[in-house]
C-alpha cells in the first residue's frame, strides 16, 4: 500500500480522484483541502481532511489536483517538505513545460492528462454515453516521466489508470508533446474553431431557422463530417461539399495560421504566459 496525498482533494478534479481512490486498497489517502466548500464535499463523501504538513511527511506520492492559478505557489511551499524519492503527479503539462516546478533532483515529477471519452466509441450504458469527462466511460491517457527513475513511470501509470479509469489506452509522450496537444491543439485551435461554429449556429437561428431544427441538423452533420475527415467513415464528401470547402477556406482561415500557432516557439510562449498569469495571481 502506498501513502498518497491529494492536494485540493475537494476541488473539481481532486474530488473525482478522491471518490475513485477512497476505497482502493492499493492507496492510503491523505486528503488535503483548504476551501470550506471542498471540505464540505469531502465530509459528505465520508472522507476526512488531514493537516498538510502531517500528510506530506507520510506520503510516497503527491497529486497536484489544484487550480493552475495556485500551482506555482503550492509547489514552492510543499516541494522542499517532501521526502526523498517522493513522486509528484501533475495533472497538466503547463507547469513542468514552463519550468515553474521547483528543482529538486531526489524526487520524481510525473505528468498525466486524461483524453476524455472519445466521440466515436462503443459504450452501450446510458451513463457511459453521457459521461463527457471520464470515470464511467472508457478514455485514453497521455503520460510523461518528466524527471525520475524509469520504475516510477510504471507507478505513475498504474495510479493514473486508477484515478481516471476505465482506461482504453495509455500513450507515453514527452512533456513537450503533451503541450503541443494542450494548450495548442485542443485549447488554442480546436475549442476556438468550435466557438466559431457556435457563433454561426446562433446566426442561423437569428436568420429565422428554428432552434430545434438548427440543433438537430448541425449536430448530425458534425458527426458525419468528423467521421469522414478523421477516417471513421468509409465514404468521402460529395463533390459539391468538397467544392464548398475549397471556396470557404480562404474566406475563413488566415493564410499560414496553422504554422503560426502550431510551432514550438509559439507553444512555449503560450505556456509561459499561462505560468506567468499563475505566478502573478
Amino acid at each position: 500500500m502506498k501513502n498518497l496525498a491529494i492536494m485540493g482533494a475537494g476541488g473539481k478534479m481532486g474530488y473525482r480522484i478522491t471518490e475513485k481512490l477512497k476505497d482502493n486498497d492499493e492507496y492510503k489517502l491523505f486528503c488535503i483541502e483548504v476551501a470550506n466548500e471542498g471540505k464540505k464535499r469531502l465530509k459528505e463523501l465520508g472522507v476526512d481532511v488531514i493537516n498538510q504538513d502531517k500528510a506530506l511527511k507520510k506520503s510516497d506520492i503527491v497529486v497536484l489536483a489544484v487550480p493552475d492559478r495556485v500551482i506555482k505557489k503550492v509547489c514552492k511551499d510543499i516541494i522542499p517538505k517532501l521526502n526523498k524519492n517522493t513522486i509528484v503527479v501533475s495533472l497538466d503539462p503547463a507547469a513542468p513545460y514552463a519550468g515553474v516546478l521547483p528543482e529538486r533532483e531526489d524526487i520524481t515529477y510525473f505528468v498525466v492528462h486524461p483524453c476524455h471519452p472519445p466521440l466515436f466509441n462503443i459504450e452501450t450504458d446510458i451513463k457511459a454515453q453521457k459521461d463527457y469527462f471520464g470515470g464511467v466511460a472508457e478514455q485514453d491517457l497521455v503520460c510523461s516521466l518528466y524527471q525520475g527513475p524509469e520504475e516510477d513511470y510504471i507507478i505513475g501509470k498504474e495510479l493514473s489508470c486508477e484515478m481516471f479509469g476505465p482506461i482504453r489506452e495509455v500513450h507515453r509522450l514527452t512533456v513537450e508533446e503533451m503541450a503541443i496537444l494542450e494548450p495548442a491543439l485542443v485549447e488554442t485551435i480546436s475549442q476556438t474553431l468550435i466557438m466559431g461554429i457556435k457563433e454561426a449556429y446562433e446566426k442561423a437561428i437569428k436568420m429565422g431557422v428554428p432552434k430545434k431544427a438548427a440543433t438537430g441538423f448541425l449536430m448530425g452533420h458534425i458527426r458525419v463530417q468528423l467521421a469522414i475527415i478523421f477516417g471513421y467513415a468509409d465514404f468521402p464528401f460529395s463533390d459539391a461539399a468538397q467544392e464548398a470547402i475549397e471556396k470557404a477556406k480562404p474566406r475563413i482561415y488566415k493564410e499560414g495560421w496553422i504554422e503560426e500557432i502550431m510551432n514550438k516557439e509559439d507553444i512555449k510562449k503560450s505556456v509561459k504566459e499561462i505560468a506567468e498569469a499563475v505566478s502573478n495571481d
